[in-house]
């Protein structure tokens, strides 16, 4: 079988001079600086389109992109006026965008809809040279490898540094790269004003923040591996990445019976349920004490929560990080002994904490603390199926489907089931005795 060979790796700037500038990045922005990596699906083009013609009209696409998101074509650097803190020196130095091709179908690759380690290779010329030891200065902010399949498909995998844009940022950048790549405009155009997330001065901490912890790394601040208030790892998945499908009909009855055991518990959704579902499993497979606290995190969109409301440029396009960690707690005893439905209550409870003063201290708290999402007993869930990645549509065809490429210990995502089954993938990273477990618990009602 054909390997991926390398057609040409170029480095796209802005298209037009862009002013010269330090830019800002929040406590939320800093406790995630941290590279993912991510692939879009699409069939063969249904248009008689060379791959030639398609990488142009993605270089072409993303000259003019930056010019607009010049944030993305600058460097990470130590912030000029603060300590132990980082800022985007936006030097126009640009990203790094690679072509390849290889023989194999893309049916080979396995399953494309969830994490599997054969679809790793679709950023292996995004690697670089010393990755773990490089100066964060020196490494560009995003890089994107187009390839191409035998069968003709294309996947457009990305590695984008957290800090730069959240989930939803992302999905917005790649609506605008697709129609750039139409030959349109852009649909929102991004606001990258970070200093509307600024901590107070003085700070004022108003709550306990269980959803962070303290850092004690010591490391150089400047390097991946460095953290001193921020997380700048790129660890690699230890175990192998499971996935557990849950039917749209056992998400039903998971409703059903959380009902019927608390009448007064009211709009549960499907992501409230399978969270809190989950959090019970993941706490008793891992085998944690039962005196032990458990915390699970989940992200939550706070652009509507904070006062003044975010304006809408930053609302609908956040050119950056608005997504704060909500959190579920409780003993693992609790979790054992108690119903469902009083899981489900907690998992409601940390959503509904986060009013305008709670996030506002909680960034205080990150001023005060450098700290990070909290690494205690805990796991962070994301619902990546509620992104809508879906709608994507570029020159070569619309997005067949998305998937990290990647899931690391201590993660849990939430994935749209197969297109004709419909419900849930649940993809985390455990040892297979935990794995069955995990399963065997998930799959009661």
């Amino acid at each position: 079988m054909g390997e991926i060979e390398l057609v040409e790796k170029v480095v796209i700037a802005p298209e037009q001079p862009t002013p010269r500038k330090r830019m800002f990045l929040s406590n939320i922005d800093l406790s995630l600086v941290v590279y993912q990596d991510s692939a879009s699906f699409f069939d063969p083009p249904s248009t008689q389109m060379s791959f030639g013609e398609i990488c142009g009209k993605l270089y072409s696409a993303l000259g003019k992109m930056l010019v607009q998101y010049d944030f993305m074509a600058g460097r990470l650097v130590p912030s000029l006026e603060e300590t132990h803190r980082f800022e985007i020196d936006c030097n126009g130095a640009g990203i790094v965008v690679v072509a390849a091709r290889t023989d194999r179908k893309l049916s080979e690759f396995g399953v494309i809809s969830a994490p599997n380690p054969e679809l790793r290779e679709l950023v292996v010329f995004l690697q670089e040279e010393g990755d773990q030891e490089t100066d964060m200065k020196e490494r560009s902010l995003a890089s994107l490898q187009l390839t191409q399949f035998g069968c003709g498909s294309l996947a457009l995998a990305s590695r984008y540094n957290h800090c730069t844009l959240d989930g939803s940022a992302i999905r917005d950048f790649e609506v605008n790269l697709g129609a750039l790549t139409r030959g349109g405009d852009l649909i929102i155009v991004p606001n990258a004003d970070r200093t509307l997330l600024r901590a107070r001065n003085p700070p004022k901490i108003s709550h306990p923040h269980f959803e962070y912890s303290k850092s004690t790394e010591t490391h150089n601040l400047f390097t991946i591996q460095g953290k001193s208030g921020t997380n700048a790892t790129q660890s690699a998945p230890q175990n192998q990445i499971r996935v557990l499908h849950l039917s749209p009909e056992k998400i039903a009855s998971f409703k059903k019976k959380a009902l019927k055991e608390n009448t007064t518990l009211k709009n549960i959704t499907t992501f409230q349920v399978v969270a809190a579902k989950i959090w019970k499993a993941r706490s008793i497979a891992t085998k944690m004490l039962e005196e032990k606290v458990s915390t699970m995190l989940f992200p939550v969109d706070v652009r509507k929560r904070v006062v003044p409301e975010l304006p809408n440029g930053f609302a609908d396009l956040l050119a950056g990080n608005a997504l704060v960690p909500g959190f579920a707690r409780a003993s693992v005893r609790d979790l054992i002994e108690l119903e469902d439905a009083c899981h489900i209550r907690k998992v409601q409870e940390g959503v509904e904490r986060l009013d305008d003063e709670y996030i506002k201290s909680g960034i205080d708290w990150l001023e005060v603390n450098k700290g990070a999402p909290c690494m205690e007993d805990s796991f962070s869930l994301v619902a990546w199926w509620r992104l809508g990645l879906e709608e994507q549509l570029f020159a070569w065809g619309r997005l067949k489907c998305a998937t990290p490429l990647a899931v690391k210990a201590g993660l849990v995502m939430l994935l749209p089931g197969p297109q004709d089954e419909g419900g849930l993938n649940i993809c985390l990273d455990l040892p297979e005795d935990q794995m069955q477990e995990f399963s065997r618990i998930m799959l009661e009602v």
